[in-house]
């Protein structure tokens, strides 16, 4: 295994996935105390991003799935997400019992997956041509460096979580600021993609 390549995928990596620290630290306070939210997360975010390099391996085999017109409008997934958050937000707010079972339940694997694919659009452009000049090896490594380094990412997010000063910030603020994260990251991937000619 050439190490050169598992630095760069290394970098690659933490570049093109930065954000997502902080949107699983929020998934993971949402679902903080239940084990089952944990393993949903760490589920989802796994889903989300072998559907990224799916799409990618496939681009730079030349066999798009999406269109690249298409990509900007993957940011209705965090945008709707984002809404349906802050609905339920607002409908329990004064209600205590109602933001602890949110709080609780945490998200779905295919609403984590739904994020992180729909927040890899960036991704999958910077990925394509790197696989597409790297070969199958080359690709291969990439790809399982990357898969590690969600685990990585997936820890680092609950450790974020979980960390007194931050989970009582999280807790505290964390059913405003996750729907105004996601909101914030659909109107992002629309605006920065031209979707609806924006």
């Amino acid at each position: 295994m050439n190490l050169g390549i598992v630095g760069q995928a290394v970098g690659l990596f933490a570049v093109t996935n930065i954000d997502d620290i902080l949107i699983l630290s929020l998934f993971f306070a949402q679902g903080a105390g239940d084990h089952a939210a944990a393993r949903r997360i760490v589920l989802g975010q796994y889903l989300g991003f072998a559907a990224i390099l799916a799409v990618a391996v496939a681009a730079a085999y030349g066999a798009t799935f999406l269109p690249e017109a298409a990509i900007p409008y993957l940011g209705l997934l965090p945008l709707g997400l984002g809404l349906k958050a802050a609905w339920q937000a607002w409908q329990s707010r004064g209600d205590e019992d109602g933001e602890e079972e949110v709080a609780e339940g945490g998200p779905g694997a295919l609403e984590v997956a739904a994020v992180t694919f729909a927040n890899g659009g960036d991704n999958i452009g910077v990925y394509v041509p790197v696989f597409a000049s790297a070969g199958v090896g080359g690709m291969s490594v990439y790809a399982v460096v990357f898969l590690v380094l969600v685990a990585v990412w997936c820890f680092a997010g609950r450790f974020f979580a979980t960390r007194p000063v931050i989970a009582k910030a999280l807790s505290r603020w964390g059913h405003i600021l996750l729907p105004l994260v996601l909101i914030a990251l659909g109107v992002l991937i629309l605006v920065e993609g031209g979707a609806f000619g924006l």
